[in-house]
């Protein structure tokens, strides 16, 4: 029994596959926020409603979702072992789209008492600085995107766990600048926002270039994994490396987009607010 999508080098024939590993960490997951906001939903002390919202549910489902897809059958299993496409695919459901949906879904008053203990915190408030952030995520992307790292992690089910939850934990701390959870750990300012999101999209075209302009296949996983489809492993590179800049770039640019507008319409209405000064009757 096979608990976690990895190379089995086997022909694909689109035979559904049990992987129930993966259930079994998309429940705990689903399971450990649901428990969590049954005993930490509402703050008593905070200074505003913080508590379970539809909001939250619809987010944090959202990201539950889009973690089974990218971890489950049949695109974790494709993606382990005989696409590098599908694999790239899989990188950005576990580093873009992931965390940003499960960290805007769960409350303040859970995300302060997961992080309650002095040693977490502390930690939190180191690699939730942009700086930080930024290598973090940055050197994950690039050292799980090493031919050599790429065909050892991939070979057995602990490497693509390892891969897998390495991709999710630096996309959550990727995120953590740009959504500001917890004013408490800091909170960047709109264009300070936009200009660290522009900042990431840049090395990862390093990787993307690798793959899309490289003659011949970089990773002998891919190279030598039965053909699905029809597609070389050349051609098959070639998209992904198209996937990780195209895709990935939108991803980035759409939200700094979103934030941008954010941004005008705050200064908007902080300019609004100044000039509608009240008049004063003159005194005779």
């Amino acid at each position: 029994m096979n608990w976690w999508c990895a190379a089995q080098g086997r022909p694909w024939d689109w035979t559904w596959q049990p992987y129930p590993g993966v259930w079994l960490f998309v429940l705990l997951v689903l399971a450990g926020w649901i428990v969590a906001n049954a005993r930490w939903g509402t703050d008593p002390i905070a200074r505003e409603a913080q508590g379970l919202g539809r909001r939250h549910i619809a987010l944090f489902l959202s990201g539950v979702l889009t973690l089974w897809v990218a971890a489950d059958w049949p695109v974790g299993a494709l993606g382990a072992g005989y696409l590098v496409s599908v694999h790239t695919v899989q990188y950005l459901l576990f580093a873009l789209i992931t965390p940003p949906l499960l960290i805007a879904g769960t409350p303040q008053s859970v995300l302060r008492r997961v992080l309650g203990s002095r040693s977490v915190w502390a930690a939190a408030r180191v690699l939730t600085r942009p700086l930080p952030a930024f290598v973090v995520f940055n050197v994950v992307m690039l050292g799980t995107h090493l031919p050599v790292v790429v065909d050892t992690l991939g070979a057995t089910q602990l490497g693509s766990f390892v891969r897998d939850m390495a991709w999710l934990g630096s996309g959550i701390v990727f995120w953590w600048p740009v959504l500001a959870p917890l004013p408490e750990l800091g909170s960047l300012s709109y264009p300070a926002r936009i200009l660290y999101l522009v900042l990431n999209v840049f090395i990862p075209t390093v990787p993307a270039s690798f793959l899309t302009f490289s003659d011949y296949p970089i990773y002998a996983l891919y190279e030598l994994a039965p053909r699905v489809g029809g597609i070389s492993a050349t051609t098959d590179q070639q998209i992904a490396g198209l996937t990780m800049k195209i895709v990935g770039g939108m991803i980035i640019f759409v939200t700094a987009s979103v934030l941008f507008f954010k941004w005008h319409h705050r200064e908007g209405d902080a300019d609004s607010g100044a000039l509608a000064i009240p008049a004063t009757t003159p005194r005779l």
